[in-house]
């Protein structure tokens, strides 16, 4: 193997490179890995961190930090099967008292509100709502104020029934299903990839090192994040953090199977392993490079979303991909040379032993389907659009705070019995910030909204009603907060107070930002799904040379994602009994399941055409097929087992982003790329390759 890219080969697994390859690793994973420990600590879950950055509801959160601290409010509820008796009164009353002065992790016991009773005479419940102030570190701590919250809200009421919800409620209960997630996914994953391995394989001894150089990589991605996040701005949230472990671990062993699977074929050629391994690196490189590449542009792309919550995920997912590519082409190339042959047992290839994949289930599919290919496509085409009608059913305008679990935390059991008894809105008011002169104008036009609780309008107790030219006012809406009700007042509050001349009023609060977050996952998707199917088919069509070739690979693809979106909205909805989707839900599939799964058709198409160069398109597809089929098979089911590790988690959201990709890549991997691909390909013959010709193949 002459050229400049054999060259680059040898320097990973040489004689002597795969010596310095492994030393500099041990190095750098010496230096690296106790950062990596850390990564948590640099994650900023706050609510800026997550919302839309030139949303109006943004806007009024970052004013009115100017007269109160951002803060979650805990609304605690107060029941008695039969009713509140005089004694149970009087309980609350004293454990309301005692949070008045309660300061301990960032609770603001003097702005305590309450205790209210749903009625004077017999009454079934009460209420007490407690400012929980929001930390730099974001809504970690909120745990332990919601905590000590409760051992104060249960004193001396036997019998009596406690209930914390609202947006403290919420925050806490988010807390414990997050609690431990990057161990919970790093371990689910390992497994995953353990199993998987050890099936492919068949031998102990081999799966050891694509888990040794996908962990090395993971550490290495956690690490640099980390310092990005202390030093250069980079935004890291919880769901950035745990996406990252996924990805690194699917992607990453997906580019390790496929290193494999040709390092194994030139062991069968070379009697020299260095050069089997610089061979296959040389001939599989170019493919795992692109993979890569698509991948981390893709999600670099999200730099341009409206939400910060996605854009802060572009970079983070870029770096590890990145990083797994990295670790890919030189330590687990190094490790596999200096370890030998011998890790292949109990089935070690040797020079002259035939390859069984071309003899194998693959190359027998591709047999069937070249028989009559255009029937092949056609037919999947039909079933694929068929899936495709379960987008009807897709309901992705956001979750409302109650369905956001796949439990019923005691967050949800408290909001129920709140919206029974009193004001639906009551601990997550809209918030007005405006223009101090129009102060009484703007708090007249409040109290006329539909939708508003008149008497609720004005500045609560303990906060300083105007500051630095503006006012500040809360009302509490007379629909639940996270309702379409709720959404509609936000909508005429708007209209009313935009109308107001001078007042320069801005509507904010809990509605108005899942509003504004829905509206700006709804422009995000329309930007950016096109901008990153143009980014993926320029690389293809680079990597391929071709035009025809890419654009049936994105058409594909594209079909697939939709038929995985069908399916999955319908499962959600009649399975697992989910409400809707998340407003990013959409976007984050489309991300994924394009991004990592035309990583299958560049493994397929780029080893077609180097076959077909040689043996010509029909007999370059059938051996393509045959060649890549097991591998890109093993790689899918790395890649959705996974994904679908993120279902472990009891948040609704990521069990559904875990869910639809983990299906999408099983579909693209089992029907698209294997089936409907090779049909097409099959079909047009060289046509695909226009407008480039490959050269005659020898007769």
């Amino acid at each position: 193997m002459a050229g400049e890219a054999g060259r680059l080969a040898h320097l990973v697994c040489g004689r002597r490179g795969k010596w310095v390859v492994l030393v500099l690793w041990v190095v750098v994973l010496v230096a690296l890995a106790p950062l990596a420990q850390k990564l948590m600590d640099a994650e900023k879950n706050d609510a800026a961190s997550w919302l839309p950055g030139q949303a109006e509801s943004t806007k009024v959160l970052q004013i009115q930090k100017e007269f109160v601290p951002e803060s979650a409010p805990a609304v605690i509820v107060y029941t008695r099967p039969g009713g509140l008796t005089p004694a149970d009164v009087a309980t609350i009353g004293r454990n309301t008292a005692a949070m008045r002065t309660m300061t301990a992790h960032g609770i603001i016991g003097s702005r305590t509100a309450g205790p209210r009773l749903d009625r004077e005479q017999s009454p079934r419940a009460a209420q007490v709502i407690v400012p929980i102030a929001i930390e730099e570190s974001g809504w970690t701590s909120i745990q332990d104020a919601v905590d000590d919250l409760r051992t104060t809200a249960e004193q001396g009421g036997d019998g009596l029934q406690v209930h914390i919800t609202g947006p403290g409620g919420y925050a806490a209960d988010s807390s414990k299903a997050f609690a431990g997630i990057d161990g919970t996914l790093l371990y689910a994953a390992l497994a995953v990839v353990v199993v998987i391995l050890l099936i492919t394989y068949r031998s102990l001894s081999l799966l050891v090192l694509p888990v040794l150089a996908v962990v090395a990589a993971l550490f290495t991605a956690e690490a640099l994040i980390y310092l990005l996040a202390r030093h250069a701005g980079l935004v890291v949230n919880a769901q950035s953090a745990g996406i990252l472990t996924v990805l690194v671990f699917g992607a990453g062993t997906d580019y390790a199977l496929l290193l494999v699977a040709r390092y194994r074929e030139e062991l069968r050629r070379h009697e020299d392993r260095h050069e089997a391994m610089a061979m296959a690196l040389h001939r599989a490189g170019p493919a795992v490079i692109a993979s890569a590449a698509t991948v981390a542009l893709s999600m670099l792309c999200l730099l341009a979303a409206d939400m910060n919550s996605t854009s802060g995920l572009g970079p983070v997912a870029a770096i590890g991909v990145a990083v797994a590519l990295i670790s890919m082409i030189t330590l687990f190339p190094a490790l596999l040379v200096i370890v030998g042959r011998w890790v292949f047992w109990p089935v070690v290839p040797h020079v002259g032993t035939p390859e069984p994949t071309r003899t194998g289930v693959w190359a027998r599919i591709g047999q069937r389907i070249s028989r009559r290919p255009r029937a092949v496509w056609v037919t999947t085409v039909v079933v694929l659009g068929a899936l495709c009608f379960g987008l009807f059913s897709l309901n992705a305008v956001g979750l409302a705070s109650a369905d956001t679990f796949t439990d019923t935390p005691d967050s949800v059991v408290g909001q129920r019995l709140q919206d029974r008894y009193f004001p639906a809105g009551g601990g997550q008011p809209m918030i007005v910030v405006a223009d101090a002169g129009s102060a009484t104008q703007v708090t007249a036009a409040l109290r006329t909204i539909p939708g508003v609780v008149p008497g609720s309008v004005g500045t609560p107790p303990g906060v300083t009603p105007q500051k630095n030219g503006r006012v500040y006012l809360e009302a509490t809406l007379t629909d639940r907060p996270d309702g379409s009700a709720a959404r509609a007042t936000v909508d005429r509050a708007r209209t009313t107070l935009h109308q107001l001349p001078g007042a320069d009023a801005k509507v904010g609060g809990g509605t108005a930002v899942l509003k504004d977050t829905a509206q700006a996952s709804a422009r995000d998707n329309k930007l950016l799904i096109p901008v990153i199917l143009l980014v993926v088919m320029l690389i293809l069509a680079v990597l391929l040379r071709a035009l025809v070739a890419p654009l049936v690979l994105i058409a594909t693809v594209v079909l697939s994602f939709a038929a995985a979106l069908g399916v999955s909205s319908v499962v959600f909805r009649h399975v697992f009994g989910y409400a809707g989707e998340d407003t990013a839900f959409p976007l984050f599939v489309f991300v994924f399941l394009v991004a990592l799964g035309i990583d299958y058709n560049i493994f397929l198409m780029t080893r077609i055409r180097e076959e077909s160069a040689a043996l010509g398109t029909r007999e370059g597809v059938r051996t393509g097929l045959a060649a890549t089929g097991g591998v890109i098979t093993s790689a899918g089911l790395v890649l959705a087992g996974t994904f679908a590790v993120l279902g472990t988690l009891p948040v609704v959201a990521f069990a559904e982003i875990g869910f639809a990709v983990a299906f999408g890549v099983l579909l693209d991997t089992f029907v698209v790329r294997s089936v409907l691909v090779s049909a097409i390909a099959l079909d047009l013959g060289d046509r695909i390759w226009l407008p480039s010709h490959l050269p005659e193949p020898p007769a």
